[in-house]
């Protein structure tokens, strides 16, 4: 049976051995047939031609020749000794050369007979020369399994100190192909198959190892690039599914007076189609007796909190309570004001709890929370607290999520028999290829509008050499009553550097604006002080802020119109967008100006091209995953998430949105899989989830 033969322990594949099988356990994880056929080359050489050595260029890179080794000698050199070998073929004669190793190789080479030789050349005093050449008798050459392109697969420090080389890997693998016989399981259904195109998984798995032409490689990496991706897919949207099934949620069908009245009397502004439409989807969900599980993405300054409050309000309309889960303390005050705000004139009571909050306080929040006095409870992680208990939890709203552990979130459900809904909202916008790899099991709202009477943000980039001219347009914007955000580089390995370059800069600003009052903000200040610069910013009795990034998340204030980044080139593009959209959020037009000296890398152009050109934080998320790839773009702590062997969440695209449409199709018709033309899909599944192969995948 090929599975049992797949899943036999690798020491067992002659050439391995208890002692390289250690070594790829540690530094490739692989532990089975399976896995190493599952190890896939990162590149090819074409081996398709032969040279001779009379049409050897001095800028060739990679070559193959066929000759002889006529004769080898040791040369003395400053450090060590080199073995050289004179190697000839029918045109000419160039030296093949060893730097260590030399025992073994003048011990196992041998003299006039043929060798198929391949290696980089390099050029000196008219001779031709090839370090380290790979070499294979000719009669070997014809006999083994090989294709004419050769895989190159990857390696690390530890595999070649081993000794296990490329060409000892295709050993390998041409061993475990040939002891599977090429039996492979089909993984998907005939229909799909004759569907898309695809070759049998036997071909793929056989071609993307050993290729015998370009064409053939292509079909088989679409093939197994489809593969993963559709499975990926099957099983996020089968868990979402499944969800809804199980998990039953409270269901609110009453829309009532807190919800009503708010929306007619007391709304400040006329809500946008898109809060419209995101207020619609999170209704149906919360009347539709399953828990709902809502992410919300929407661009800073896109109404998100809006549509949150009016979310809470559907629970309170239900007679449940609602709670607003913050990262920060500052975020979780501005919320808790801002919501304040909007509900002064309807009748409910919201309290905030923190760390900070004293300890009479929290007592009678506890008390109250249990009793049901209070609706709606906005904090940090102290809301996480086995002290703090609902009365009845309705709804949990949590913002910034990627912030929280998964376990953290779950904490929250088990205060209640019956789990909350939950509505996580972000302002990172998440392209849509990685939501749908990501944030695939939850269902996806998009706020991608800003509301009326908003301005777009204008960009410029300017470099240091005009820096007087922004210091006269800064000096115009605060004689007009504006206040102006001044931002520099933290990277923690240069704190030292980084801190000196804002106090260079806040001393500088201070020369050129003596009639002006400046607070000045960074990570080195006590907390406290902290607060205290902010809030005289806040109200307005400092005109600028000099700051490092801290100021990235949450803190509004509506009178400052330009946001100036100092050495932008060393800010990524999802960290400038955050900062720029500090500014902008009054009627006012508002400025962002990225200062950079004038050595700029590629991908730095790049970014400041991206971000003068376009204010969509979408399409500014798409050049971010291009440039920096999925795992940096989530942070650490999710960058193990897309564990992915051959498909590339970027790259491979349209590939990704081809197999959530076949998966989200098929499981609409047979939702378990149970009809005969899917078994096969079926069985595949069953197996990859099983060996939890798929769980590599899903955060």
């Amino acid at each position: 049976m090929i599975q049992n033969l797949l899943q036999t322990p690798i020491e067992y594949l002659k050439g391995v051995g208890p002692n390289r099988a250690e070594v790829l356990k540690k530094e490739l994880n692989i532990r089975s047939y399976r896995d190493l056929i599952n190890f896939f080359p990162n590149r090819y050489i074409d081996k398709t031609g032969f040279y001779k050595i009379n049409q050897l260029q001095q800028n060739t890179s990679e070559v193959q020749i066929v000759g002889k080794i006529v004769h080898m000698k040791m040369v003395e050199q400053k450090r060590g000794k080199r073995l050289v070998a004179d190697f000839v073929d029918d045109t000419g004669r160039m030296e093949l050369i060893w730097f260590r190793g030399h025992k073994w190789i003048k011990e196992n080479l041998k003299i006039n007979t043929p060798y198929v030789i391949f290696g980089k050349t390099s050029y000196y005093n008219g001779l031709f020369s090839m370090p380290h050449p790979e070499m294979e008798l000719v009669s070997d050459y014809k006999k083994n399994l090989r294709t004419a392109m050769q895989p190159v697969y990857p390696s690390t420090e530890m595999l070649q100190k081993k000794g296990i080389t490329n060409r000892v890997i295709m050993k390998l693998m041409q061993e475990v192909l040939q002891q599977t016989g090429l039996k492979f399981s089909e993984s998907l259904s005939p229909a799909l198959l004759s569907e898309i195109k695809l070759i049998s998984k036997a071909e793929a798995l056989f071609n993307i190892h050993f290729p015998k032409n370009q064409e053939l490689l292509a079909k088989a990496q679409f093939r197994l690039k489809f593969e993963e991706l559709f499975f990926i897919q099957l099983q996020l949207l089968r868990k979402n599914m499944l969800h809804k099934q199980k998990i039953k949620g409270f269901n609110f069908e009453q829309i009532g007076e807190h919800f009503n009245d708010f929306y007619q009397n007391h709304l400040p502004f006329e809500l946008t189609n898109a809060q419209k439409r995101v207020i619609k989807e999170i209704r149906s969900d919360m009347g539709s007796g399953a828990q709902m599980n809502r992410l919300l993405q929407g661009d800073v300054g896109s109404g998100k909190t809006i549509v949150a409050l009016m979310s809470m309000l559907i629970a309170l309309d239900n007679n449940f309570q609602a709670c607003l889960m913050a990262p920060t303390e500052i975020l979780s005050i501005q919320h808790y004001n801002g919501l304040k705000e909007l509900c002064e004139e309807i009748d409910i009571s919201i309290y905030l709890l923190t760390g900070s909050t004293k300890t009479s306080k929290r007592r009678e929040i506890h008390e109250k929370l249990e009793s049901g006095e209070i609706d709606i409870l906005i904090g940090t992680h102290a809301l996480l607290e086995d002290k703090v208990k609902f009365k009845n939890l309705g709804l949990a709203v949590i913002d910034e999520q990627h912030r929280f552990g998964v376990a953290q979130r779950a904490r929250l459900w088990k205060k209640n028999h019956i789990p909350p809904h939950v509505l996580v909202m972000t302002a990172t916008p998440i392209p849509r290829t990685l939501a749908m790899s990501l944030y695939g099991d939850l269902d996806i709202s998009v706020i991608d509008e800003l509301p009326p009477g908003r301005k777009p943000i204008k960009t410029v980039h300017r470099f240091d050499s005009n820096r007087l001219k922004v210091f006269a347009f800064i000096r115009e914007e605060i004689n007009k009553g504006r206040q102006v955000y001044v931002v520099y580089p933290l990277i923690q390995e240069s704190e030292k550097m980084d801190y000196k370059d804002l106090m260079d800069g806040y001393e500088s600003i201070a020369r050129e604006f003596p009639d002006f009052q400046i607070s000045i903000v960074h990570g080195q200040m006590k907390p406290a002080d902290k607060d205290y610069e902010m809030d005289r910013f806040v109200r307005g009795e400092t005109q600028i802020m000099v700051a490092t990034t801290v100021i990235e998340v949450g803190v509004n204030v509506p009178n400052a119109s330009m946001m100036i980044i100092e050495s932008a080139e060393r800010f990524g593009l999802s960290q400038l967008h955050q900062l720029r959209g500090r500014v902008g959020r009054g009627a006012e037009q508002s400025f962002c100006i990225l200062m950079t000296g004038h050595k700029l890398s590629n991908d730095s152009k790049t970014r400041l091209e991206t971000m003068t050109a376009t204010n969509d934080g979408f399409e500014i998320a798409e050049v971010d995953l291009k440039l920096r790839g999925p795992g940096d773009l989530m942070g650490t702590q999710q960058s193990g998430v897309l564990n992915l062997k051959i498909a590339d969440i970027v790259k491979d695209n349209s590939i990704l949105q081809l197999a959530r449409n076949y998966a989200s199709e098929i499981l609409k018709e047979d939702p378990n899989l149970s009809r005969d033309e899917n078994q096969v899909i079926k069985n595949a599944y069953a197996r990859l989830v099983k060996n939890k192969t798929i769980w590599n995948y899903i955060s």
